[in-house]
């Protein structure tokens, strides 16, 4: 028979694996969104570059030029490495997404967000924060590096 023990381990274990189960499929929901919307944003890349450079004959080192393209590039990227993280908690490598990961990629929105800053129209008080939440983001990472060379 059965000890009380046993029977609770293994509900406990049944639970745990309809969990993993539901977070896996929440986890590639999710990767298919982000694919649908990476799709989105290559062709907004192509048509902005087509556009402004080949048919608009535009200086690509112009400022608004290179915000524009390089703006919609790095939003590519940060969208690549979220659904890189995610495809982690789909083939089950992890069960968790990594808290360095996610402010790495906080830090690249910020990246992205610095690049397509026109300058001409920011408050002071605007600049200070983005800079705080870029230095925060940046000690919370050196923190973690440290905690895990340890």
């Amino acid at each position: 028979m059965d000890s009380p023990e046993e029977k609770t381990s293994i509900t406990d274990k049944a639970i745990h694996n309809y969990y993993r189960k539901f977070e896996s499929l929440i986890a590639l929901i999710l990767t298919f969104i982000i694919v649908v919307i990476v799709i989105v944003a290559i062709s907004r890349l192509g048509y902005s570059v087509y556009n402004m450079l080949l048919v608009g004959m535009q200086d690509p080192l112009d400022h608004k030029v290179f915000q524009t393209i390089f703006g919609e590039i790095i939003t590519l990227l940060i969208a690549l490495e979220f659904s890189h993280t995610l495809q982690y908690v789909v083939t089950r490598q992890q069960s968790i997404i990594q808290t360095k990961v996610v402010v790495l990629i906080a830090i690249l929105a910020l990246s992205r967000k610095f690049i397509i800053l026109d300058l001409d129209k920011v408050n002071a008080g605007e600049l200070l924060g983005l800079s705080t939440a870029t230095l925060a983001l940046g000690l919370t990472y050196l923190i973690l590096k440290l905690k895990n060379s340890n």
